[in-house]
């Protein structure tokens, strides 16, 4: 049963609304990726190795990756505003924990705090959807989509740069204020809405994985999501070591700023949601999967062209939104009751495809550089048009013997 639905007409998502949960969704996921340019820092400020001080990343990784499974589909069976404000208040006490840790297992500890409830960005996306019309769903779906992606890829450079002007500490003062403020902001705007699932916690996590076995679009589409995170992981991962090296020779704070070239393909997000609004969906994503393919040509000439390494990052991005953004309107559209449930499977493949292209990109550039990770994901980025080619494929119509009625 439905309590405090809001209403299903094109006004139900105002545009300021809208923008409110863009940015709520990026201030989020980006407190994940804060620390990576902070490493050094942090391990002199604690006299720690640089091997005990990576695993702030890891922590960050594994425990978003629990709160993917374990938080999300409770979107499903609770007060939707009152879990969304919860979340980003609890993410908040994390950064101001990592802000006052006098030593790193604390540090790690309010990583994990903050890393595990910054998965609200993956209930407001869903959200979003819900609260559009059938018509702009994937216009929403691409705006905030914008903004998640664009606190990846900017999270970086702004940390980067906040310390270098005041301190390490101060980055995690600041966002937590941020997400404190949106809170409030997302408590006055957002309306209440509830769906009773009619099952329990456990329940619902159950009927994630039955969700895989019914639905064969969010087996395909997940697949799918997985190839193309680990192609955006397999680029990303290595490239501090690509412009490092000569003929580059950049420093930290350079390298920070390749996040805004990585923005302005993320801002594609929303043309793919106009495909989708326009029921050209699959056009959507069988552009985005040529793209991630085609991108490698200029990318295999980044070692020693800065113009080819900005032309395929920008194509990389615009491919990995257009698949992505297909996916979870895709999804979204199999049941509307059961959308966070559907949204934490394909999420979670998400992200263990990102991990894994982290993972094979460190490994590669150890043993093959830059020539071995291009070769690889030409690889994966081919099996990915093959998956594209056989799960994408539309059933055959049933034929009707003539003569029955």
């Amino acid at each position: 049963m439905n309590t405090n639905r809001p209403s299903d007409s094109a006004t139900a998502l105002p545009r300021g609304l809208l923008w409110l949960m863009a940015v709520a969704t990026g201030l989020s996921v980006a407190s994940n990726y804060y620390a990576q340019p902070l490493l050094p820092t942090i391990a002199t400020s604690f006299e720690a190795a640089d091997t005990a001080v990576a695993g702030i990343v890891t922590t960050a990784q594994l425990s978003y990756g629990a709160g993917l499974l374990l938080l999300v589909p409770l979107a499903d069976l609770r007060e939707r505003r009152g879990l969304i404000v919860g979340l980003m208040l609890l993410a908040s006490a994390g950064l101001l924990l990592s802000a006052t840790a006098t030593q790193l297992p604390m540090l790690l500890v309010g990583t994990a705090i903050t890393g595990f409830c910054s998965v609200v960005a993956q209930v407001l996306v869903p959200f979003a959807a819900t609260l559009s019309a059938p018509e702009h769903r994937g216009r929403a779906v691409g705006t905030v989509m914008s903004g998640l992606l664009i606190g990846i890829l900017l999270a970086r450079t702004v940390a980067g740069g906040f310390s270098s002007l005041l301190h390490w500490r101060a980055v995690y003062v600041a966002a937590a204020v941020l997400m404190m403020l949106c809170a409030v902001a997302l408590r006055r705007a957002l309306p209440r809405y509830r769906v009773d699932a009619g099952i329990g916690y456990t329940g619902l996590l159950r009927s994630v994985i039955q969700l895989f076995f019914q639905e064969r679009v969010l087996r395909v589409r997940a697949l799918l999501g997985m190839i193309s995170f680990a192609l955006f992981s397999l680029f990303w991962t290595p490239l501090a070591f690509v412009l490092t090296a000569p003929p580059y020779g950049y420093s930290d704070a350079v390298i920070g700023l390749f996040g805004l070239a990585g923005a302005a393909g993320a801002l594609a997000a929303s043309w793919a949601g106009r495909l989708a609004d326009q029921g050209k969906g699959a056009t959507g994503v069988w552009l985005g999967l040529l793209g991630l393919l085609l991108a490698w040509l200029p990318l295999g000439y980044a070692q020693s062209s800065l113009v080819a390494l900005l032309i395929g990052v920008l194509m990389l991005d615009l491919a990995v939104q257009l698949v992505h953004v297909s996916n979870q309107n895709a999804i979204y559209a199999l049941d509307p009751n059961a959308r966070n449930r559907l949204n934490a499977g394909y999420m979670t493949c998400y992200f263990i495809g990102g991990a894994t292209g982290s993972w094979l990109a460190g490994y590669l550039y150890a043993h093959a550089g830059w020539p071995g990770i291009v070769a690889t994901a030409v690889g994966i980025a081919t099996l990915g048009i093959v998956v594209g080619l056989t799960g994408l494929k539309r059933p055959a119509p049933v034929e009707v013997p003539t003569g029955h009625h």
